[in-house]
């Protein structure tokens, strides 16, 4: 019974099988993030990590998927995103292969996510998409919004207080 907002196949950054994501990350709360290593949001890896390390045990997913849709700043291969990720940022939160988030050209996670949002796609990197434990869509951070932000936390306080139903 997966949630059709994460019913896609994503194979990890750097290689190994593909993984179904409502099946691996069901009953947690998932933050989707288009990442890329050369933008001026690229701090954010450091909040995304710092709030998934001190949440993950209840039940909080962060998911990067790096995308080369804005401004060309994600041009390496997926060995060097995973490389920049781990050592400039210490990234232990999963990474996935790279994807396209543009509405242009968007991934079906990303025309998924977009269309639960009312139709707003990824503007730039960074943007993020917060689902509850029921695998709906809760809100959705344009890129300038930092994870550490009051506004994003509330959300992800009170999807982690919810239950799964």
């Amino acid at each position: 019974n997966c949630a059709p907002l994460l019913d896609f196949e994503k194979r990890p950054l750097g290689g190994g099988a593909p993984m179904r994501l409502c099946e691996a990350y069901a009953g947690k709360v998932v933050v989707i993030v288009n990442t890329a290593s050369k933008c001026g949001y690229t701090p954010q890896y450091e909040s995304l990590e710092s709030l998934y390390s001190q949440r993950k045990d209840e039940g909080l997913v962060i998911l990067g998927f790096p995308s080369n849709d804005f401004g060309a700043q994600e041009p390496g291969t997926e060995q060097q995103i995973a490389e920049f990720c781990r050592l400039t940022y210490g990234v232990e939160f999963p990474m996935f292969e790279k994807t396209h988030a543009a509405e242009a050209q968007a991934d079906p996670l990303y025309q998924g996510l977009a269309q639960a949002a009312g139709g707003e796609f990824p503007r730039w990197n960074f943007h993020k998409y917060v689902v509850g434990r029921d695998g709906r869509l809760l809100k959705s951070f344009k890129s300038g919004i930092d994870p550490k932000s009051s506004e994003f936390m509330r959300v992800i306080e009170d999807a982690l207080k919810a239950s799964a139903s």
